[in-house]
């Protein structure tokens, strides 16, 4: 099946539905890993957003692109 195609400005309207809210992350970052957890969306921007771990001990990258979710290295779902 064919996939609809995305562009940023639906990607923004899709995340701006998860503000404040809790989501899931999945990081692809490359060689074969990959990185997920649980937080809360809490930043929204022009050019990202930023995500707070339930973890306080997560000493991975907390803001990602709008452009990260089009290439698919990022994909943040509801909780």
């Amino acid at each position: 099946m064919i996939k609809a195609p995305k562009n940023l400005h639906s990607i923004k309207q899709e995340i701006s539905c998860y503000y404040g809210k809790d989501v899931v992350v999945h990081v692809d970052m490359g060689r074969n890993r990959t990185a997920d957890f649980t937080g809360r969306l809490t930043g929204l921007y022009p050019a990202l957003f930023t995500v707070t771990p339930d973890d306080k001990n997560y000493r991975g990258k907390t803001s990602y692109s709008y452009s990260e979710i089009l290439c698919g290295e990022v994909k943040v779902r509801a909780r």
